[in-house]
């Protein structure tokens, strides 16, 4: 479990975050959705120690955040960010067997069983066939499965995720996000899609003006009279064999406009 309390940032003068309490809980999947500029992506960052407060906490299991030793706070936390770091020389496949780096010792060597399960992470990603390429010249969103399945082979019990569909199709986006619902770990993703959280996140974080908007599980935040103060838009709420549909309009568009269209 990752237990954020009273949590806040600030670029500058300006505050993202501000007193923002979350928790997200074992075998479950946390969206943090919100506009542009609400704070999400400063929130994970927070969430995994990129970023410190300066006031509250964050505890994983239980122990805080800040006093984990760097290697112990890897085996617990695998992060995906959106940077891609695309200018390494590495390949594909050894750019995955990184993610074996908590596991090792200082000077310990990556055994058979480590290039095994990093090959098992490619695959599970549909990556496999990238291995021996150079992780610089792959595709935006061939980088992104890539990147996953390093988080993937470092087999931590809490996997972040900072808008992980990003320059993906419609299809990856879909394997991705489902390969992540069906992870034995606490997972906590930044989305911008509202109908991908609907499908995908157990519990979601809405978050808006420097703060937490709403909070609870997904049936209880994906309501229009919660989504549309924040975000600014009409939203009409369906739900279609037991799933979760939002449709969007200008505020002020007339019902019988929305249904023409």
């Amino acid at each position: 479990m990752i237990q954020a309390t009273g949590v806040s940032w600030r670029y500058d003068t300006n505050p993202v975050i501000d007193g923002v309490s979350v928790t997200a809980r074992p075998g479950r999947v946390l969206g943090l959705i919100g506009p542009n500029g609400s704070g999400k992506t400063t929130l994970l960052r927070l969430l995994y120690g990129a970023l410190r407060s300066r006031s509250g906490q964050v505890t994983v299991d239980g122990d805080e955040l800040a006093t984990l030793p760097a290697r112990e706070a890897a085996r617990r936390l695998a992060v995906v960010v959106q940077e891609t770091g695309g200018e390494t020389a590495l390949t594909v496949a050894e750019l995955v067997l990184l993610g074996r780096g908590p596991h090792l010792s200082t000077f310990q060597r990556t055994s058979r069983a480590d290039h095994e399960i990093a090959a098992r992470c490619l695959a599970r990603v549909g990556a496999a066939h990238l291995g021996a390429r150079a992780f610089a010249q792959l595709s935006g969103g061939e980088r992104q499965r890539v990147l996953i399945a390093r988080a993937l082979a470092q087999q931590a019990t809490h996997l972040l995720l900072d808008e992980p569909t990003n320059h993906l199709d419609i299809r990856y986006q879909h394997e991705i996000l489902q390969l992540v619902r069906t992870l034995d770990t606490c997972c906590v993703v930044v989305l911008h899609d509202l109908n991908l959280a609907a499908r995908y996140c157990d519990d979601l974080v809405l978050l808006g003006a420097g703060g937490v908007a709403a909070a609870g599980t997904t049936d209880e935040v994906l309501d229009p009279g919660v989504l549309e103060p924040v975000y600014g838009i009409g939203i009409q709420r369906l739900e279609l064999d037991g799933a979760i549909h939002l449709l969007f309009h200008p505020i002020d568009q007339p019902a019988e406009e929305r249904s023409a269209a």
